[in-house]
């Protein structure tokens, strides 16, 4: 049996083994995948030792993404541009890889499964850590006509901005603070700060949402996160968390390592009759 599993510090509540078992299942595929909990002075050991056992693919959450990075050889553009990798594998010559899926995951579930034409939209993020630099390449490379990204510290969301300009495909990119943020609608809003964990959000002009927006919260819970609220407050058109990304950057991880894609939108469906 192939192995895989999930590496995170707590790890008990990730999804990644029933989303990934499900995937196996619907495939055809013959795998296991389990969770395990990292420690922060052992992460990398604990990595070398999970592949050095014969395993052959690690998917890897906080706080360990920045470090799967470091620890790898091979990095995809995308990782690089992340700094952090979500995904882990082996090269048949025992090179460990990097890879960051989760911009790949975004894009998938907005055009696929939510039927959301990125092509030509303006787009704002809100937040530059590590979430949004995940998913900024993926949605430049989605055709979209212009990238906005607002941060509490406007230098962090420069720096994002300047080391976008050699993938960026001359779409135009600007960097704002909370107060800057053009108060014009966009068509796409995405909320990549922590907020749907910890309930405070910035202060966002309501005008930044109408018939034709987007709101997508990266986070996911049990009910509406303060972002998405505050979107429908606004009169946002559609909102939505993340959930389906968390399901279609396992299927790139998934197809990353099988060379087999599998049915996402069928998983989230699974998974939201699951919740509720």
């Amino acid at each position: 049996m192939d192995r895989y599993g999930v590496i995170g510090h707590p790890i008990r509540h990730s999804r990644s083994p029933a989303i990934h078992q499900h995937f196996a299942l619907l495939t055809g595929q013959p795998l296991s995948y389990e969770r395990i909990e990292g420690t922060l002075e052992g992460f990398e050991s604990e990595v070398i030792r999970f592949f050095a056992a014969g395993g052959l693919g690690l998917n890897v959450t906080l706080p360990f993404k920045e470090r799967a990075f470091a620890l790898a050889v091979e990095r995809s553009p995308r990782a690089q541009v992340a700094r952090a990798a979500n995904t882990l594998g082996m090269t048949l010559e025992g090179t460990l890889w990097a890879d960051n899926t989760d911009g790949e995951g975004l894009v998938r579930d907005m055009t696929l499964n939510l039927g959301v034409t990125l092509a030509g939209s303006r787009v704002l993020v809100l937040g530059a850590g590590g979430a949004a630099r995940g998913i900024v390449q993926p949605l430049l490379k989605a055709g979209i006509a212009q990238l906005d990204i607002a941060n509490r510290t406007l230098m962090r969301a420069q720096t994002l901005v300047r080391e976008l300009e050699s993938v960026s495909n001359e779409v135009p990119c600007h960097a704002f603070s909370w107060s800057e943020i053009p108060e014009h609608p966009y068509e796409v809003v995405i909320n990549a700060t922590s907020t749907a964990v910890a309930g405070d959000m910035p202060p966002l002009p309501a005008t930044l949402f109408d018939q034709r927006t987007l709101a997508y919260d990266l986070g996911y819970g049990k009910g509406p996160t303060p972002f998405l609220e505050l979107a429908r407050q606004a009169g946002a058109g559609q909102m939505e968390d993340g959930l389906g990304m968390l399901v279609e950057q396992a299927a790139e991880s998934f197809y990353l390592w099988r060379g087999i894609r599998p049915p996402g939108a069928e998983v989230l469906r699974a998974l939201r009759a699951a919740c509720h």
